[in-house]
């Protein structure tokens, strides 16, 4: 049987361990901080189920760039973010608020069916 627990969670954030991890921090004034660290302070977000946003760090995404972290935005998990260490902290927090204003990357051509 599968048992559902409420959230209060609005919105989730997504952050690549291995990013961080290789970075070792790369973020805030003296590049120590992590970026999950980082978004939880700038977002105001406390841990658990019963905050209003989610911060979670995963396990690697595959992406793996080079002095960078990958962030996805749970509302728009169609737009993956490469975050360069030493990004600003305002705009990544613009980044993920004002996420409404940008388009929609166009999706792959359907491929024609088979005979």
């Amino acid at each position: 049987m599968i048992r559902v627990l409420a959230s209060r969670w609005q919105g989730s954030v997504l952050v690549c361990g291995k990013c961080s991890k290789k970075l070792d921090g790369g973020f805030g004034e003296k590049g120590r901080t992590s970026l999950v660290k980082l978004l939880r302070q700038a977002l105001g977000v406390k841990r658990g189920r019963k905050a209003d946003r989610g911060v979670v760090e995963v396990k690697c995404l595959g992406v793996c760039p080079k002095n960078a972290v990958v962030m996805i935005d749970g509302s728009r998990p169609d737009r993956w973010m490469l975050v360069p260490a030493g990004a600003d902290t305002d705009e990544i927090v613009a980044t993920l608020t004002e996420h409404r204003d940008v388009p929609s990357p166009s999706p792959p051509p359907a491929s024609l069916p088979l005979p």
